[in-house]
């Protein structure tokens, strides 16, 4: 008896060393405030329109209503129907190219979820890079992978910028941020404060680029112009201390959109305007659910705002790898394709790691429907 009271002690005391050595980065991936980061950062922050009352707001027109607590209605489907929103098989991956990018053309390169690699006119700009296994603050808890990145972040090629749309878990992740300050020379292109967050992270100042909306900078050739968004940020119960946003990278003749998280909102039209037209929008179109209709966009909406922004190829991102609402897993993307062939809009549908050329696109191919 004394022998297994010492087992268990014993087991007990690794597993809480486990669990202690698992939780010991918790305080630095909940980031920074960045009021509190330094007063030039600040300053800018406070000078934002988008900044009011102590935090950064969405100022469209239509209200926007941020997700509260789980409804209860909401926490029993949680429990139910688990199958129906992860893949039924492994989820077909592809071998991304090493070639030089195209030098006067675009080529997209998803990795899953939002992370994507953007080629334009023979330069690289990644978003939202995120190769943990877990978006979560710790590797215990939190949406998990269902298939693997197609490429290990050491064999990403070097990229000329990294751009950040907003600090949530699933698009600004810790572990990936130090391992490309690590890896590649490119500076982090960010809406105002995330800074905060990638400093304490480990990224020389000389690399971070903050920018508002409708502010911009030149990168190797390509403007960078960060423009709205209509969603929310914060990575604990703290929410809305860093600004949240969209991307246009413009080229000498070709221009790609990068819409982040977002609900719908009447802004696409002055963005199409101002900055279009695109030759490929990334557009996200899962993680809906009718308690946030305000901060993400049905797989309809995308269409619309595609419609709005007048894009001509659409690449829907924000689905497939992590399981972050109720729907099932393949709803989303066949949402998509049905609007899309009624509307007469252009998408294709990549699998993770396959590149994308827009001025060649295939035709769907519908390789998600085995997996459901």
């Amino acid at each position: 008896m004394a022998g297994m009271r010492k087992a268990r002690l014993l087991a007990g005391g690794a597993a809480l060393a486990g669990a202690g050595w698992a939780l010991r980065n918790v305080p630095a991936e909940l980031g920074v405030r960045p009021l509190k980061s330094g007063p030039e950062r600040a300053a800018r922050i406070r000078r934002s329109p988008q900044f009011r009352d102590g935090s950064f707001v969405n100022p469209m027109a239509e209200p926007t209503f941020l997700p509260g607590p789980p409804p209860v209605g909401v926490l029993g489907e949680l429990s139910r129907d688990r199958d129906t929103r992860r893949p039924a098989g492994l989820v077909p991956l592809r071998v991304p190219p090493t070639d030089a990018p195209p030098a006067d053309g675009v080529r997209a390169i998803w990795y899953g979820h939002a992370s994507t690699l953007i080629e334009i006119e023979g330069k690289r700009v990644l978003f939202d890079p995120v190769w943990s296994r877990r978006v979560s603050p710790t590797p215990l808890v939190g949406p998990k992978r269902h298939h693997p990145v197609p490429v290990e972040l050491a064999e990403l090629p070097q990229v000329d910028a990294i751009a950040i749309s907003h600090d949530h878990y699933d698009h600004l992740d810790m572990a990936t941020v130090r391992s490309l300050t690590r890896t590649q020379k490119a500076p982090f292109v960010v809406p105002l404060g995330i800074g905060a967050h990638l400093e304490r992270w480990g990224v020389p100042a000389y690399r971070i680029i903050e920018l508002d909306w409708d502010e911009e900078t030149e990168i190797a050739g390509l403007r960078l112009i960060a423009t709205a968004a209509r969603h929310f940020s914060g990575r604990s119960l703290v929410r809305n201390d860093t600004l949240w946003g969209s991307w246009v990278v413009a080229g000498a003749s070709r221009r790609v959109f990068y819409a982040g998280d977002s609900g719908y909102f009447e802004g696409y039209r002055g963005i199409g305007s101002a900055h279009g037209p695109f030759d490929l929008t990334l557009m996200p179109i899962g993680a809906y659910n009718t308690a946030w209709p305000d901060i993400h966009m049905t797989p309809e909406q995308a269409v619309d705002a595609q419609l709005d922004l007048g894009g001509k190829l659409l690449l829907p991102v924000h689905w497939a790898t992590f399981t972050l609402a109720l729907h099932p897993w393949a709803e989303p993307v066949e949402r998509l394709w049905r609007e899309a062939k009624a509307r007469d809009v252009k998408i294709v549908v990549p699998r993770p790691g396959e590149a994308v050329d827009p001025s060649a696109a295939q035709a769907v191919e519908g390789w998600w429907e085995m997996l459901h």
